[in-house]
């Protein structure tokens, strides 16, 4: 994803749009900021605005209003300079990787961008160590080194191909210096960022308000003057809202019954669906803390019974498929490592498997879920996960809940035996679904020591830059997931965009890590 001397090979394209949309002959202009705010409607609320603390879904609003050395324009699958002039590996060892910024950048509060304010922001996020943050995905950075105002140089401390991928995501956002505390997160629910947009108003968990940054230097298209995202915790509520054109696009978590009704021949006469494929995947954590999560036993006669095809069946209405790797289809080192070990669900394996571990009485397990991070659905998939568990006459189980912000917390501190989580990588390429879950710091905020996986198939991995053929070292770390069954994954999904037919630009709103950008949107003026 990111410029370089030794271009890292295409990763899967995650980019076949189909547009089920109505009329023709559409022309347009490139902007309609004299119309309102083109208004957005997701289940993806922010549980910080501070780069430094997140490695969530956060990320959807950090794209649109900070800005990273790199990132990807319409139509990339490596990273292309962004506040970054050029980028480059500076010999073949992949350990030394030099950025020359764009001359001029400014803040948005006026202040100058330069190569001191990248090292501050690098440095902040591993000083600062939030857990579950961001400071995982820098394993492989030594130090940081400002060589003038704008070049800059980071010298890993092994060699690293996906390390430009790294700086790429949205938690590498450039904060200024003299706004952002150097030894804590800043939480007054200020920004100052220098994106293509800056944050006007924000009210937490309820709507953000955008307008175009115009000191912003970079590849983003702005096709509107200003933006309003608002956060529902209901997929029903959000699209309703969209019908009543209070929303001109719905986006993440729309409900597969409501994708569905959008996707008939009436709703199309307003409405329009853009589909795409997605690297999403939902999966389940099991917290070695628990006495019952920590027993293979259990984990593993879990994994024999979970049905699957019911659930995306049931629950998803197909708008989602089943899973058996945590790496999803379309990428390099993709494999069918739980159908091979587990094959179809059963319950007279799952009890052999309990029974040679000298279980033979239910077990109680507690399984928790976010009440308004996945969309609608989660509820009724884990109330499936639940009705199949116990069906089995195997588990006891007793399903528990909390909003995402302190859903977080808690697993973060490690209160939850088994706990659902979804992931949409950093980048789409196999090391950023399984690096993030392993180790001591991961972004689960449960340890995971996996040293076969951390120690060699990942670092041996990282130097390849043509990432199509490390597809060996991604087998066999799967292998040994599976082996262990810490991590389930359970479906892979699609990514919807739902808009008004009066909206342009939907199908070009999502970049490789399915994040929007909201500046791609636009009012058609004239049919």
């Amino acid at each position: 994803m990111f410029n370089r001397n030794r271009c890292l090979r295409q990763v899967a394209a995650i980019a076949s749009i189909s547009s089920l949309m109505t009329g023709c002959g559409i022309l347009s202009s490139d902007s309609s900021e004299d119309e309102g705010p083109i208004v957005v409607g997701t289940t993806s609320a922010p549980s910080t605005l501070d780069p430094a603390a997140s490695w969530d879904s956060s990320w959807e609003l950090f794209r649109n209003i900070y800005q990273t050395l790199l990132s990807y324009p319409y139509g990339a699958s490596v990273p292309e300079p962004d506040a970054a002039e050029k980028c480059e590996f500076t010999d073949n060892t992949n350990t030394a990787y030099r950025c020359e910024l764009r001359e001029g950048l400014k803040f948005s509060d006026g202040s100058a961008l330069d190569a001191q304010a990248v090292k501050y922001s690098i440095d902040r996020i591993r000083d600062i160590n939030v857990n579950g943050g961001p400071a995982g995905l820098l394993g492989s950075l030594d130090r940081v080194q400002a060589l003038n105002d704008r070049e800059i140089v980071f010298h890993l401390n092994k060699p690293d191909a996906t390390f430009p991928f790294v700086l790429a995501t949205p938690a590498m956002s450039i904060v200024d210096p003299d706004s952002y505390p150097a030894d804590k997160v800043r939480d007054d629910g200020q920004v100052v960022g220098s994106g293509p947009y800056t944050l006007q108003a924000y009210e937490d968990g309820q709507e953000a308000e955008l307008v175009r940054n115009d000191s912003y230097e970079g590849y983003a298209e702005r096709k509107n003057g200003a933006v309003t995202i608002r956060y529902f915790q209901d997929s029903g509520e959000m699209i309703g809202a969209l019908r009543q054109h209070e929303l001109d696009v719905a986006f993440r978590g729309i409900a597969a019954d409501d994708i569905l009704a959008l996707q008939t021949r009436e709703s199309q006469k307003n409405f329009q669906v853009v589909e795409s494929a997605s690297t999403q995947i939902s999966y389940l954590v099991f917290n070695p803390k628990d006495p019952w999560a920590a027993k293979p036993a259990v984990r593993k006669a879990l994994a024999q019974v979970v049905d699957r095809p019911a659930i995306a069946h049931k629950v998803y209405q197909d708008t989602v498929e089943p899973l058996y790797s945590m790496v999803p289809k379309g990428l390099t080192g993709h494999s069918t490592g739980f159908f091979d070990d587990y094959g179809q669900p059963s319950t007279s394996k799952a009890r052999e498997i309990l029974s040679e571990a000298g279980i033979t009485e239910p077990v109680p397990l507690q399984l928790w879920y976010t009440t308004d991070r996945y969309g609608s659905e989660t509820k009724a998939e884990f109330e499936e996960i639940k009705r199949q568990l116990e069906a089995s006459g195997l588990f006891e189980i007793t399903l528990k809940s909390r909003p995402w912000k302190t859903y977080v917390t808690g697993y973060q501190k490690g209160e939850y035996p088994v706990f659902g989580r979804g992931w949409s990588p950093d980048f789409p390429d196999a090391d950023n679904f399984i690096a993030p879950f392993v180790g001591d710091q991961n972004a689960l905020g449960t340890p995971y020591p996996a040293p076969e996986i951390t120690g060699d198939l990942l670092p041996r991995s990282r130097q390849e830059s043509d990432r199509a053929n490390v597809e060996k070292e991604f087998e066999e770390a799967q292998k040994i997931l599976v082996e262990d069954a810490r991590l389930i994954p359970l479906w892979q999904g699609r990514q919807y965009v739902a808009a008004n037919n009066d909206i342009s630009g939907a199908e070009r709103a999502l970049d490789p890590s399915t994040i929007m950008m909201v500046g791609t949107l636009y009012r058609k003026t004239s049919w």
